[in-house]
């Protein structure tokens, strides 16, 4: 870390003798305001104690809920109230960057350092706004004293619930929670199915809605079959999802890093595979969700703020401190080299040809016109998929048109 903190030190001692400086108020201490919220607010006061004792540089970490640091972003920001830095998802980029509150990044050639997902998700038109610390998706969970090889295609977990269920091993095999379509896209993609299209750039682009394509109807069917079947209870919503899984009544069932710890302690007996694959080959794809730090584009101190960025929070020691107080894969890939936690690995595999979460304002219908779908598709297993699909698809193309 000292090699890290020597090339900021130098950086530190040219920017706070700039203009653009911000002091505290008792003295001429540079200083950047971060906005975090609960979770991470702590392990940045933490690293933040490092980081002002060897630069003599204030970072003052002010706590805002997770859900609002975007909507008062857009008011603090332009009054000149707001942070230098704030720590977020990238599915915020595409509000952020249309209405002018982040700044780029430039990580240079660190760029490369990174997990291409990760950078991918960060960026928008071309530039970065963020530097990544962490990533995740979600995997296929099974319990290992009822499945002794996780299955490869849906038409295994299939096979495999009704053995179980016959058998009396489990109540079911494979269970999901209703609606939820973060949790639903990694089943959608394995049947081919999409919610947005690629431009010619490779950026999620609204004018190519998959939600009603053959494939992403032929998912909702499936899901549709299994209830007609018996093989997989309807009406749960996640935590009773979490509770069957961790009983041993269920075999089967997606979910993310944020259950490993809360299994583990439970003593249940599982391990992560890749999600299955549909029936023409195609893999089941997790969203990858990535998390940075950005820069305000009404930082008072913007070198400031990115040198903190680009010399620190993009240092391997920082990016492990990160990690292991957030249970999340470093997103720079020597630090990921060095966590040998198996559970994570394996979500890592799982992740391999997962796809970065869309970040165009778009999204935003998406959750709730999709997720209705799904939801009413699996409340009433013989309503006709395919016209829900296409009520969805509308109502987010509609939504994209008025933006």
């Amino acid at each position: 870390m000292k090699k890290h903190l020597s090339l900021i030190l130098v950086l530190v001692m040219v920017l706070s003798a700039l203009p653009l400086a911000v002091s505290s108020a008792q003295d001429d201490t540079p200083s950047l305001l971060i906005w975090a919220d609960e979770t991470r607010a702590g392990v940045i006061e933490e690293l933040g104690a490092t980081f002002e004792e060897e630069y003599g540089v204030d970072l003052v970490v002010q706590q805002v809920g997770f859900g609002d640091i975007r909507d008062q972003l857009r008011i603090a920001g332009p009054a000149g109230e707001g942070p230098d830095i704030i720590i977020g998802a990238h599915d915020w980029i595409g509000e952020l960057v249309t209405n002018g509150l982040l700044a780029p990044v430039d990580l240079g050639d660190k760029a490369a350092d990174f997990a291409d997902v990760a950078i991918r998700a960060f960026s928008w038109d071309g530039e970065l706004y963020g530097v990544p610390y962490a990533i995740e998706n979600v995997g296929f969970f099974y319990n290992t004293d009822l499945v002794e090889t996780p299955p490869a295609t849906w038409d295994e977990v299939v096979e495999m619930s009704r053995e179980i269920m016959d058998s009396g091993a489990a109540e079911y095999g494979f269970i999901r929670q209703e609606g939820d379509p973060y949790h639903f896209y990694p089943i959608q993609t394995a049947f081919g199915g999409y919610i947005f299209g690629l431009d010619e750039n490779g950026n999620y682009t609204a004018d190519d809605v998959g939600v009603d394509n053959e494939g992403s109807i032929a998912a909702l069917e499936f899901i549709q079959g299994l209830l007609k079947d018996g093989l997989m209870p309807s009406g749960l919503d996640g935590g009773a999802a979490e509770a069957l899984f961790m009983d041993g009544q269920a075999a089967m069932y997606i979910t993310g890093p944020w259950n490993i710890g809360k299994f583990s302690d439970e003593g249940v007996p599982f391990a992560i595979a890749p999600i299955p694959a549909g029936p023409n080959g195609d893999p089941g794809r997790p969203f990858i969700g990535a998390q940075a730090f950005m820069v305000s584009a009404f930082s008072e101190n913007p070198l400031l703020a990115q040198a903190f960025l680009t010399e620190f929070i993009a240092s391997e020691d920082v990016q492990l401190a990160l990690y292991e107080k957030g249970n999340r894969a470093p997103a720079l890939l020597s630090a990921q080299e060095k966590v040998e936690d198996p559970y994570l690995a394996a979500l890592a595999e799982a992740g391999a040809v997962g796809m970065p979460m869309p970040a165009i304002p778009a999204m935003s219908a998406v959750w709730s016109a999709w997720g209705d779908a799904i939801t009413l598709a699996m409340q009433d297993p013989n309503a006709d998929a395919a016209e829900l699909a296409q009520q969805a698809a509308e109502a987010i193309r509609a939504a994209a048109e008025g933006e």
